[in-house]
């Protein structure tokens, strides 16, 4: 089986690491895509998502807690590869933890949340340093923003989005809003697909992503 990895990165906490991991993680798995979610940050919050659901309805994707890893998580991830179609992985925010590099170090693809307001851009120039260091010896790895918490009605929102294309990492096309059914869907340890209507513009913005994430890595959505 070839394996995908896709890890989700940003040295600043708070732009929505885990959510975007368990996302798009969960919707590849509705896709019947057998994938797993590696839950490298300490405080686990992807594994208490999933823990959050139900027994009849568990989460789509398989989790495996490897944050003790540390910067030996690419060597721990790779016994993984064969198995598994898609490996997401979700990393700890902080700046000096050397889990984020070793992820880069065997990922194809990084994906890169960052919320469209000044000091979150300012913060998040550590993380292009990183891609740009790692890319020169994992040179296939490709490397995305994902514009999160987007509100694009307000003046600062539509000028933050047009400074993200300078940033120096090609920006996704797709975008998340900030929404509260996105925190819904971690308190029921699901993807936001199960509230059905009312998370129609939430489950259009994920669907979205994840068929951009699947033509970036040469796979074809379904």
């Amino acid at each position: 089986m070839n394996t995908k990895i896709i890890v989700v990165c940003n040295q600043k906490g708070g732009s929505g690491k885990t959510s975007l991991s368990m996302l798009v993680g969960g919707t590849l798995a509705l896709r019947k895509h057998k994938t797993l979610i590696v839950d490298a940050d300490p405080q686990g919050t992807a594994t208490r998502w999933a823990a959050s659901a139900e027994d009849e309805a568990p989460f789509p994707a398989a989790i495996a807690g490897l944050s003790a890893a540390g910067s030996k998580l690419h060597r721990e991830v790779k016994k993984f590869v064969g198995e598994y179609e898609f490996i997401v992985i979700d990393c700890p925010p902080a700046v000096d933890s050397p889990v984020p590099q070793s992820a880069l170090m065997v990922s194809d693809l990084a994906l890169i949340p960052i919320v469209p307001s000044p000091p979150d851009l300012w913060a998040g120039r550590g993380i292009k340093a990183l891609v740009d260091n790692v890319s020169s010896i994992n040179e296939t790895l490709l490397a995305r923003l994902v514009a999160n918490m987007v509100q694009t009605q307000t003046t600062l929102g539509k000028d933050s989005l047009d400074i993200l294309n300078d940033f120096g990492i090609p920006l996704a096309n797709s975008k998340l809003g900030l929404r509260s059914v996105y925190r819904e869907a971690a308190l029921y340890g699901s993807t936001v697909h199960v509230f059905g209507a009312k998370a129609g513009k939430a489950i259009a913005e994920v669907d979205a992503l994840t068929d951009e994430v699947l033509q970036i890595l040469g796979d074809n959505p379904e």
